[in-house]
């Protein structure tokens, strides 16, 4: 673990294996609820003495950009550490995982160079006083990611809160620690001030429920489970800190009958299957013009049989291992779940065996037809590579369709550009793309509606999560007979 600027070992590990073949990939310090207090102290302490939130914040930016740089010159390395860490296949963990982390980092140090810190405002009259909006640092950030983009999910808060001045305490998944201790270790290198970041690694239960109620922590950043997210939210009553939540999603998918269909369904596999399924932003309901469904049926199976399970080091994979055993058999669970339930199995269904598989943990690209929107795999999130596919007769009953769920986080639309934006701005969702899926850009929000979470993460408004408002008012009347109290006081 990094705390306080030193890298602590503690007696008990935990062993980090390739959900590819069960290897041994690191051992990892497994941290205790005294290393969070000891975490917290060290990130309060740095923040009351203050060198780094008066650090000017042109300084800070620069610094957020030399660790950018200095992770761009690792990033085959940290690539190939993550698809061995998580299964992530290499053709996503080079461009999404790294590329898109460095990106952040970069768009957070140009923005922060121009971002209004101080505000000068409008004349109070007839007072005669000058107003000044202060945007400071909140103090102590408690940052809390998951498994399956842990890089991307950890810059998203690290990277604006520590450009704003905060200090951070960063409680990464234990089954995918290493990219985020290794961002730990650029920062080191880069000079930052010793406490103000720190990094406990072990496991959610209870080290990281110690860490999000923790009282010197004021504010929570949050990416995973709707069920922990709500508990987070439930802690931050007793101490009214903020919270910022990315949290689960069911992403609706819809082809409208003016869609390109080959297009549309290598769109819908890459919406739903991308990063082996296990991505909260994923499409994973596909609703279709019920009079083109044995069409559209056809085509997804046929190029959903295309797809190569495999290696997840190697470049001609689509869809690597899942994460753990837990995880694989819990989707498992869900396929019994859909037969169960009366939806049909189009293609695979099951976790494959034979040579290349004897070890690790897989699941078959699963696509099932015949689904409902009442039933459980098509309202609860699967989180592997899992379509289900829904069929509608008319757009309005698609949008209805697509916005029945608690969740709100992504959305897609497929077909003439002009209708499927019209289409798009009716959905419920935080993000919708339009003939495409997963754009993730530094300079745009990503975040969703009702359940799916709580603020938004990137673009302009990043470093905003992270600051508080404070208003200077300034008198410049003179004498007392021109003074506000004057209306109560006489002169």
């Amino acid at each position: 673990m990094y705390i306080d600027g030193k890298w602590i070992d503690t007696d008990d590990v935990y062993e980090i294996r390739s959900p590819a073949t069960e290897e041994l990939v690191a051992t990892v310090a497994k941290g205790r609820v005294e290393h969070v207090d000891s975490a917290v102290a060290a990130a309060k302490g740095s923040f009351d003495e203050g060198t780094w939130r008066r650090t000017p914040p042109a300084e800070r930016a620069a610094l957020i950009n030399d660790v950018a740089l200095r992770l761009a010159a690792r990033g085959e390395e940290l690539a190939a550490l993550q698809s061995q860490e998580n299964g992530a296949t290499i053709r996503i963990t080079g461009a999404l995982h790294v590329g898109l982390s460095v990106g952040q980092l970069q768009y957070l140090a140009a923005i922060a160079q121009t971002y209004e810190w101080e505000t000068p405002g409008p004349a109070i009259e007839p007072i005669a006083a000058d107003g000044i909006v202060v945007r400071q640092p909140i103090g102590v950030v408690a940052a809390i990611v998951p498994w399956n983009i842990p890089l991307l999910t950890t810059v998203w808060k690290i990277g604006p809160a520590l450009v704003a001045g905060n200090s951070v305490v960063l409680k990464p998944d234990e089954h995918a620690p290493l990219l985020p201790l290794e961002l730990a270790r650029e920062f080191d290198a880069a000079g930052l001030p010793p406490g103000v970041l720190n990094v406990v690694t072990g496991d959610g239960e209870p080290v990281g429920a110690h860490l999000s109620g923790h009282p010197d922590v004021r504010k929570v950043a949050f990416t995973g489970s709707t069920a922990v997210g709500k508990s987070i939210l439930r802690q931050s009553a007793d101490s009214i800190r903020r919270v910022t939540l990315e949290l689960g999603g069911k992403g609706a998918n819809i082809i409208l009958d003016s869609a390109d269909i080959d297009m549309a369904v290598d769109g819908a596999l890459f919406a739903c299957m991308a990063n082996n399924g296990e991505a909260c932003e994923a499409g994973t309901r596909l609703l279709i013009p019920a009079a083109r469904r044995d069409e559209i049926v056809e085509k997804l199976v046929a190029r959903g049989a295309t797809l190569q399970l495999g290696d997840p080091l190697a470049p001609t994979t689509h869809i690597g291992p899942i994460v753990s055993a837990t995880q694989r058999d819990r989707i498992l669970d869900y396929f019994r779940i859909a037969a169960d339930e009366g939806a049909t199995l189009a293609l695979g269904g099951k976790a494959p065996t034979g040579p290349g598989f004897d070890k690790g943990y897989w699941i078959e690209p699963t696509i099932f037809v015949d689904v409902s929107n009442d039933m459980r795999v098509a309202r609860e999130e699967v989180f592997g590579p899992v379509l289900v596919v829904l069929t509608y007769d008319t757009v309005d009953e698609a949008v209805a369709v697509a916005n029945d769920t608690r969740y709100g986080l992504s959305a897609g639309v497929w077909g003439d550009a002009e209708e499927a934006q019209q289409v798009a701005r009716r959905l419920d969702a935080g993000m919708v793309w339009v003939n495409n899926w997963h754009i993730i850009h530094p300079a745009y929000p990503f975040g969703g509606f009702k359940e799916s979470g709580l603020g938004r993460e990137g673009g302009p408004g990043a470093i905003d999560e992270y600051v508080e408002q404070k208003f200077i008012a300034v008198d410049r009347s003179g004498g007392i007979e021109n003074k506000a109290f004057a209306l109560v006081i006489d002169p």
